[in-house]
């Protein structure tokens, strides 16, 4: 099956055309700026030359149609008309408890979404309207909702309540949600097939490090406690995120910043993390650099950041009982030898033994075990595909 996997933010449009049957990315690309000055549609097939056109774009209608458009395009296209697209899986941030799974999108599920937005107001109401500008303009073709919070919703109670008036659960359904759950998902089911015959039952600590970043423990191929929380912000610190910290900060600093709820937001959001204490980036590429030239606050970000990993590592390894594997993934994960090192080092006591050589030169994008033969508990870094598990999904559903 050919399935349009669409992943849309308040001014973005990310895009995939995959081919479930063979597992290959025909073509993809995103639309930025939409609704704004200077749109642009960036368009990849394989086999052809990249594609950017500044275009007029000033919904995500628009948007949809000109990515319809070039993928049907007699020259530089992949299929001959709309009617090959077999299926749209769409990205859906926030599912709440509503939905445990991907579903076929029907207009109570729409409602549902909406009714649940004030939980991810910065995404969920993106995503909505990028189901319904495809709605609109492919009215016949079925469409799948895949929530990134789903994978999460095996944990107990125990793992996802807050230790607040249980009305607050209750009433106004605060409680640990997790998100990155397509990736979670991708690898842990990728890792247990790399463990062989007994993967299935066994414990594995994901690690989708990136500028967002979460820790999953997973056991037999169930989530059972994830870092974040009732939104992304809570768990390790991030590029721009403050992660786990006192609650009491949040109205000392509205206080002595005189800031509002809107500014609070805004500031654990967008300017703490790493950012935040480095003062350099929230790229870990740029305060791996200051931290070479001797720049002592990159330094301890890149320590701080690695030291949350490993506390969460050795935190859930002690939730579930013993850990099989650990798996590296997304950018941060993949790439940074460094920072998968930092957090590796003393878990010799966990049986884990690390090929510190192997993970220094690790090559980028592949998939690799980086421990040793002798190691108790297996390491992989393993590149991510969270739209190769929306398609799939999307194509089960259909």
């Amino acid at each position: 099956m050919k399935i349009l996997v669409l992943n849309a933010g308040s001014s973005s449009l990310k895009y995939q055309l995959i081919d479930t049957d063979n597992g290959t990315v025909i073509a993809k690309g995103l639309c930025e700026r939409i609704g704004l000055d200077n749109p642009k549609l960036v368009y990849g097939a394989a086999g052809k030359d990249k594609i950017e056109k500044i275009l007029d774009m000033k919904d995500h209608t628009a948007a949809i149609q000109y990515v319809l458009d070039i993928l049907s395009d007699k020259e530089v296209g992949v299929v001959s008309s709309m009617s090959e697209i077999d299926a749209v899986g769409h990205r859906i941030v926030h599912g709440g408890e509503k939905f445990n799974k991907s579903v076929l999108i029907t207009e109570e599920v729409l409602k549902d979404i909406e009714e649940i937005s004030d939980l991810a107001p910065l995404h969920n109401p993106a995503n909505l309207m990028g189901v319904r500008a495809c709605q609109a303009i492919m009215p016949a073709t079925p469409m799948v909702a895949v929530f990134d919070t789903a994978f999460h919703q095996t944990m107990p109670p125990k793992a996802f309540l807050y230790g607040l008036p249980y009305e607050a659960y209750e009433k106004l359904m605060v409680r640990r949600y997790g998100f990155h759950g397509t990736s979670h998902y991708y690898v842990s089911e990728r890792a247990s097939e790399l463990l062989g015959e007994n993967g299935k039952d066994a414990k594995i600590i994901t690690c989708h490090l990136g500028n967002g970043s979460s820790i999953t423990a997973v056991a037999g191929g169930k989530s059972v406690d994830t870092s974040m929380g009732l939104t992304p912000l809570e768990g390790v610190v991030m590029g721009t995120r403050s992660g786990d910290m006192d609650p009491a900060i949040v109205t000392y600093l509205m206080e002595k910043l005189d800031l509002d709820i809107k500014g609070i937001n805004e500031y654990l959001n967008k300017k703490s993390g790493v950012a935040g204490v480095s003062g350099v980036s929230s790229d870990f590429r740029d305060l791996s650099k200051a931290a070479a030239e001797c720049n002592e606050r990159a330094k301890i970000a890149l320590d701080m950041f690695a030291y949350r990993v490993k506390k969460y590592v050795g935190a859930y390894a002690a939730a579930m009982g013993g850990v099989d594997a650990i798996v590296f993934t997304a950018g941060v994960g993949e790439n940074d030898d460094a920072v998968r090192a930092a957090v590796l080092e003393g878990l010799e006591y966990m049986g884990v033994e690390a090929d510190f050589e192997l993970n220094a030169n690790c090559p980028r994008g592949k998939e690799v075990e980086i421990s040793k033969s002798s190691s108790k508990v297996k390491v992989f870094v393993i590149p991510t595909d969270e739209e190769m598990v929306i398609a799939r999904q999307t194509a089960e559903l259909v």
